[in-house]
């Protein structure tokens, strides 16, 4: 097991200034080198949940576990700095740089973090390769697919080498043959390279590839499935 949430409460205020509760006492466990699942219909609060286990945002109550630490008693300084050291984000939208070169998107996060432009280059080179765009590293998004942007977008997040990768809706915007080339990317880096997914999908294809599946419906996991 490599986090636990526990009783995760998170309500928003409406315009009449009514407290509306999205995820309601949500607990769950995710095992270490595997693919964990989150599924539901549209608004039932998978990004939601998604955001709190990844720390982007904070629960009104509950707790979230990594390595039996609590992330959320700590302050937004060194959460921000547990999350850039320990955890990637791919998103439906890859957000890369408009003006830097696929291999510059992948080392800029290294050298946020502290590390050499020249290693972090050497680095960036290596997980484009891992993700087959080699060949691609010195183009800037706007020369490459969308396809070819996620898989840029999957090496970034590897970037730190996180504990843990989150990802909501990888695949989203691809169409069947990209989402493809995603799926087995995600399924060879737990494989080869012993990584963690949590994984927000509408996607049945990606689903079918999952470790465990979690079921959420209004608010609350209500199933848990063995994929």
């Amino acid at each position: 097991m490599i986090l636990e949430a526990k009783n995760l409460i998170k309500t928003y205020q409406n315009n009449q200034k009514l407290r509306l509760e999205v995820l309601k006492s949500v607990s769950l466990e995710i095992e270490e080198k595997k693919i964990s699942v989150i599924v539901g219909a549209s608004g039932a609060g998978k990004s939601t949940l998604l955001h709190l286990l990844g720390g982007l945002d904070r629960p009104y109550s509950g707790s979230v576990f990594y390595d039996n630490q609590d992330i959320y008693k700590l302050s937004d300084d060194k959460l921000t700095k547990f999350r850039n050291r320990n955890i990637g984000f791919v998103f439906q939208f890859h957000h890369l740089l408009p003006e830097f070169t696929a291999v510059e998107n992948v080392a800029i996060p290294q050298m946020i973090h502290g590390v050499s432009l020249e290693k972090a280059i050497k680095k960036a080179h290596e997980l484009l390769n891992s993700v087959g765009l080699s060949d691609r590293a010195n183009h800037k998004p706007a020369e490459l697919s969308g396809g070819e942007q996620q898989r840029i977008a999957v090496a970034r997040a590897l970037a730190n080498d996180p504990a843990i990768i989150f990802a909501d809706e990888p695949t989203g915007n691809l169409d069947s043959a990209n989402s493809e080339i995603i799926h087995q990317i995600i399924v060879k880096l737990r494989d080869e390279l012993g990584k963690t997914f949590v994984i927000v999908t509408h996607n049945p294809e990606l689903v079918k590839l999952a470790d465990t599946v979690f079921e959420i419906k209004d608010g609350k996991i209500n199933q848990r499935m063995d994929a």
